[in-house]
């Protein structure tokens, strides 16, 4: 990869005004000109797009039990069209617009980068890289809690640690095999994970009972888990933004894949869950983690529930292969912009980040001893974080250059945009504020280390103790050029 060394780059950025630093011209990337990349790696096609997307931010509805048990049927089965509506297809909108306007692996870093300065771009990848890390050391937990009841020694001690260590390594190795297997193993994954629900929805029709959906007690309701619970299933989708240097045409595959992929995630978490509340008697204590395999063994036997215990250990797989998959490339789109060291942006033979996915395993693995309202809670936090920077840039980018390239535009205009983002801006708030001390505590430390890390690395980098450069494979930001009205992609959702 050919490399332009980043102080030179940032002397002449530093005197250009702000308007030079955006809409970028991606050629190849844009127009598809070409199936493999630079590195000779095959690109990421429609379908296996989609389901990367569904699994960057459900993976089927595991882990959406907690909602009933927060708050009851009514309110989960309203929590998810709600939270759909003011949270989902916003920053899935925003994901569409900011993913083409720059296509590349650095997703919302460069966003925030551009809008705000490197600074603010470093933070937005340190936020968002570390609330990945803490998401993925979710998925051995949850697979574990789901096979325990098969297999009572993996509830804890030594044999749970040993099980969370194997997982990490033999998915972290898939993932350094390369990001089309993993693509199309999502695929595989994702049908399977869906179908056992499908056929459990249709045997639970005869029991249903329309009054079980309308029980609702306000004041017993726990907030923090409900509005946690809901975050944590329908956020992520600003994830897929990592991985647009990866896709074939990113201009016109990424908004379409991001459409069909809302329609997957909400179908799938609000058919189980209007079927299953309906068909048996709510006892709230018993929906937590795990409990819709019990649900399968009521309706159908044993088979349905041990194909539901199945497809959830092997969808624990498929987020963590996906969050993984992400991770590692943000880091290296963050490499190859100069933000972090060179070495970082080293790709394997396979064309994957190399130091990227061996810095992200290390990360799940000192993480892994959270509990799991722990760590939703504390990923939730620092996604928070970052999804406030990705607002800022979003509406100044668009109020300082309405006239930018953009292959897909929201059809709205400055005021609509900010209108749009003003739901989601008051749920993070709410989030943010239900958040324990010990979740606040730990996340504000965790963004100070980000404050304090990002001056270091450019003193490391003024000593030339460690070479930072930028890729030459990337355009120069400060070229612009106007969007055509044959550029622009139509999105529905």
């Amino acid at each position: 990869m050919k490399l332009r060394n980043t102080a030179i780059t940032r002397a002449n950025s530093a005197s250009l005004p702000m308007e030079d630093h955006v809409a970028v011209k991606y050629n190849s990337v844009n127009e598809g000109e070409e199936r493999k990349g630079g590195h000779g790696i095959p690109k990421v096609s429609m379908v296996p797009l989609i389901f990367l997307i569904f699994y960057e931010v459900s993976g089927g509805p595991f882990g959406i039990e907690d909602s009933v048990k927060a708050a009851g049927p009514l309110l989960a089965i309203a929590g998810f069209l709600l939270f759909a509506l003011i949270w989902s297809i916003p920053e899935a909108l925003i994901t569409a617009e900011m993913g083409t306007m720059f296509p590349e692996n650095g997703g919302y870093v460069v966003w925030v980068s551009s809008a705000l300065g490197p600074f603010w771009g470093f933070q937005q990848g340190w936020a968002k890289w570390l609330s990945g890390v803490i998401d993925n050391a979710l998925y051995p937990v949850l697979f574990l809690d789901y096979v325990k009841s098969s297999v009572p020694a993996l509830g804890g001690g030594l044999p749970r640690t040993l099980a969370v260590l194997i997982l990490t390594v033999a998915l972290t190795y898939m993932n350094y095999r390369g990001l089309t297997i993993v693509g199309w193993v999502a695929v595989f994954l994702g049908v399977f994970s869906l179908l056992p629900f499908l056929v459990m929805g249709l045997i639970a029709i005869p029991r249903i009972e329309p009054s079980r959906w309308l029980e609702m007690d306000l004041g017993s309701v726990n907030w923090g888990l409900y509005l946690n619970t809901l975050f944590w299933n329908l956020n992520y989708w600003d994830s897929i933004s990592t991985l647009a240097g990866e896709v074939e045409n990113p201009k016109r595959t990424l908004p379409r894949a991001l459409s069909y992929a809302l329609v997957l995630v909400v179908g799938g978490y609000l058919y189980p869950l209007i079927t299953c509340t309906a068909a048996i008697p709510v006892v709230r204590e018993h929906w937590s983690d795990g409990y819709f395999s019990d649900i399968a063994r009521i309706l159908g036997g044993i088979w349905l529930h041990s194909w539901i215990q199945g497809a959830a250990a092997l969808s624990n797989m498929g987020n963590f292969l996906t969050e993984m998959s992400s991770d590692s490339y943000q880091l290296l789109g963050m490499a190859e912009r100069g933000m972090l060291p060179e070495f970082f942006a080293k790709r394997s033979r396979y064309g994957t980040p190399l130091i990227g996915i061996l810095f992200s395993a290390f990360g799940v693995i000192l993480l892994s001893w959270m509990s799991f309202q722990e760590i939703i809670a504390a990923e939730n936090y620092l996604y928070c974080f970052g999804m406030i920077l990705e607002f800022i840039a979003f509406i100044k980018l668009r109020m300082t250059h309405p006239n930018a390239s953009r292959p897909y535009k929201i059809p709205l205009g400055t005021i609509g945009a900010v209108l749009m983002i003003i739901p989601p801006a008051l749920l993070i708030m709410v989030v943010m504020a239900l958040a324990s001390f010990k979740v606040m505590a730990v996340s504000i430390m965790a963004m100070i280390v980000g404050f304090v890390l990002q001056p270091c690395l450019v003193y490391v980098e003024k000593k030339r103790w460690l070479r930072f450069s930028i890729s030459t494979d990337l355009p120069d930001l400060p070229d612009s050029q106007e969007a055509t009205e044959d550029d622009t992609v139509p999105l529905v959702f």
